[in-house]
């Protein structure tokens, strides 16, 4: 039986260490983007800095890079290779400083998402996380040429191209079984399961959270944490507790309508009640 996540689990855990500069409060950077969905690596950038870390790079296609300078002047912006061209030295400086490394929101070709995994996976990234359109190549994709320390954000349809079968009744069993399949630690709606069983079980959100770039807000936060140094399992609980909580808050307080975007300056705040 998976473990409840409470409020009281959280304390006892204790609210992820965001003190320091934002040299010492972790370095993420974020792959993904596309002409069609040129603000998704936006969204998950915001939601990583909103959850406390200190600085924050966005990878992208050569075609939309100019544009998100201005759209997001915290970040560091860096643009992707063409085709199975290597990364160039900045973003496999980037890359390899990085405490955790995001890759998938916003892509929406298989073929470039796959080439862009293969550039990233060539760098040495110490903690990567998987997302959106990353996971629909992971089944095909060598584990073994990305790094021990894999988190996976699925939401159910992902989950059941990584099982290859629909979700059965028992669901923190399937996640189990993902994360025993992909040596890696899985969110999935709620649900946090390690590849040595252990699992977590957290209410997913209200309704509300059912809005367009939503997925990308709780990737962005779980790599924040992730990026604080705080054990993958821990950091996958707190971004999606976090992620849950400040949908229920704009809930209450404005109804189902806002949008993606609200959700990361709540980020913040939800971080500091707990």
């Amino acid at each position: 039986m998976p473990e409840p996540v409470t409020l009281q689990l959280l304390r006892e855990w204790g609210v992820p260490d965001a003190d320091g500069s934002k040299k010492s409060r972790g370095q993420v950077v974020v792959v993904g983007g596309s002409r069609r969905s040129p603000g998704a690596p936006l969204l998950s950038a915001e939601a990583a800095m909103r959850v406390g870390a200190g600085r924050v790079g966005i990878a992208v296609p050569s075609a939309i890079a100019p544009q998100l300078g201005p759209a997001m002047p915290e970040a560091g912006i860096y643009e992707l290779p063409v085709g199975s061209d290597p990364v160039d030295d900045a973003l496999r400086s980037g890359l390899e400083s990085a405490d955790a490394v995001l890759l998938g929101p916003g892509f929406d070709d298989p073929d470039a998402t796959r080439a862009a995994l293969h550039a990233v996976s060539d760098a040495e990234v110490g903690r990567l996380v998987l997302d959106a359109f990353a996971l629909g190549i992971l089944p095909s994709f060598d584990r073994d040429l990305l790094p021990d320390d894999l988190l996976i954000n699925a939401n159910e349809e992902e989950a059941e191209l990584l099982l290859e079968r629909d979700l059965g009744d028992d669901r923190a069993a399937d996640i189990v079984e993902i994360a025993r399949h992909y040596r890696a630690v899985v969110h999935c709606f709620g649900t946090v399961a390690t590849p040595d069983g252990r699992c977590w079980q957290a209410e997913p959100g209200g309704s509300g959270l059912g809005t367009a770039g939503s997925g990308d807000v709780l990737s962005g936060a779980i790599t924040g944490f992730a990026a604080l140094g705080v054990d993958a399992e821990r950091a996958a609980v707190w971004g999606g507790w976090t992620h849950a909580r400040a949908g229920d808050r704009l809930q209450e307080r404005v109804g189902i309508g806002f949008l993606a975007r609200d959700l990361a300056p709540e980020l913040t705040a939800v971080v500091h009640e707990s």
